[in-house]
């Protein structure tokens, strides 16, 4: 490569292609859409093959570990062997999972299309990720929230998709597999620039990418402040996800669609909320916003259980905001501390993500058969103390001082 192309390659690794965010953060909202048809659905599984509380957890649990069982290894392995490609394979699984839900006549068969769609999340998020972070010049924050806005955004739309599932019956999620063809076709346009100008980027970032400052024992430590962060964060989020439906029901009767349009109020709230986050993590501090997040929500979370049903869904909107501003915070703050491990940082923490929120909701599916939803709700509200761990995280502004004077 001559020096003037070299120099054209730096200069363009610094800049953002938004085009191709755009494209991550489109399939990331059908990868998600699809994938949320499960939970959506499970007032309609529910009833048709009459599930308890427990047997939904085990779906979500078997949905969620798939994913966090095979994303740390699928990040590590592509850390040394990129497979730009793999991006349509993975939205593939996710299409062969929604077929085969569509007409699962067993429970046996309902776990085996979880664990389909699963798989597809496994493959697709550790690879996206590494693109974000391709396309994102030096606006990482940024970049990792439109990536995950895609995602949230994908999440609040399934409960909407699920009210057509009402409607229609369990072979409609056919017709959402679909969208799966789309971002198949759109994702193999991506790998085709991860080849061509992807790994020409980072390339060009690697001079500047320097393993942390801190010593081993700090990083090791900030990372385990990490998982505790996203114990407090996903589990609260299983919560929601799985069981606010039936909270709505059993506390305020509420029927037909109206719970599931309840539960798009506090997606949506989440999509937009994640976009903040990364944005002002770019501006502030990583440090700040995880700060910020875990802990600023719990006056909403304390609140939720004793309040009326306007004001349970009104709590749901900053509790969404706040809360879902983490993640890419989250996110981008390990792949600061370990710069090398991208692939491997993004799928440990989409990992911890899947694989907690299952573990999460299989527990509090049992815990709710036990002694019922609102009580869940309750235990539940005082996860985001554990938020008080951030003040032991190291801050990576110096970190990312540190390298630029390298």
């Amino acid at each position: 490569m001559s020096a003037s192309s070299a120099a054209t390659t730096s200069q363009q690794a610094t800049t953002t292609a938004f085009s191709v965010l755009a494209a991550i953060s489109f399939c990331h909202m059908l990868n998600d859409m699809m994938q949320s048809l499960l939970p959506a659905m499970y007032p309609i599984l529910k009833q048709n093959y009459g599930l308890t509380f427990a047997q939904i957890g085990l779906l979500t649990f078997t949905f969620q570990v798939t994913a966090s069982l095979l994303q740390p290894p699928i990040g590590f392995f592509t850390d040394k062997r990129p497979q730009p490609y793999s991006l349509s394979i993975g939205m593939g699984f996710s299409f062969l999972g929604l077929l085969l839900l569509s007409q699962a006549a067993s429970y046996p068969v309902l776990l085996m299309a979880a664990a389909l769609v699963g798989t597809g999340s496994a493959v697709l998020h550790p690879e996206s990720s590494r693109v974000a972070r391709m396309a994102a010049g030096n606006r990482p924050g940024l970049a990792q929230s439109l990536f995950q806005m895609g995602g949230n955004m994908g999440s609040s739309i399934g409960p909407l998709a699920a009210a057509v599932v009402v409607l229609y019956g369990q072979g409609s999620v056919a017709w959402f597999a679909l969208a799966a063809i789309v971002g198949m076709t759109v994702l193999f346009g991506v790998g085709r620039w991860y080849s061509s100008h992807g790994m020409a980027r980072m390339k060009a970032m690697a001079p500047r990418q320097r393993e942390s400052t801190l010593t081993r024992g700090r990083v090791t430590g900030a990372l385990a402040i990490l998982v505790g962060l996203m114990v407090s964060k996903f589990v609260y989020t299983a919560s929601m996800s799985s069981y606010y439906t039936f909270y709505l029901i059993e506390r305020f009767g509420v029927s037909g669609s109206t719970p599931q349009i309840y539960l798009f109020v506090y997606l949506a709230a989440v999509a937009v909320g994640t976009v903040a986050g990364g944005a002002l993590g770019d501006r502030f501090g990583r440090k700040f916003v995880i700060w910020f997040s875990i802990l600023g929500v719990l006056p909403f979370t304390l609140a939720l259980p004793y309040a009326n049903q306007f004001w349970t869904v009104a709590l749901t909107v900053p509790i969404g905001l706040i809360l879902a501003s983490a993640f890419p915070a989250i996110v981008v703050y390990g792949q600061e501390l370990l710069p090398l491990r991208v692939g491997t940082v993004a799928g440990l923490f989409f990992g911890l993500a899947f694989g907690l929120g299952g573990i999460g909701a299989a527990l509090l599916g049992h815990l709710a058969d036990a002694e019922g939803v609102q009580f869940v709700f309750r235990l539940c509200s005082f996860l985001p103390a554990i938020g008080l761990l951030a003040a032991f995280l190291p801050r990576t502004t110096s970190l990312v001082r540190a390298r630029q004077t390298a």
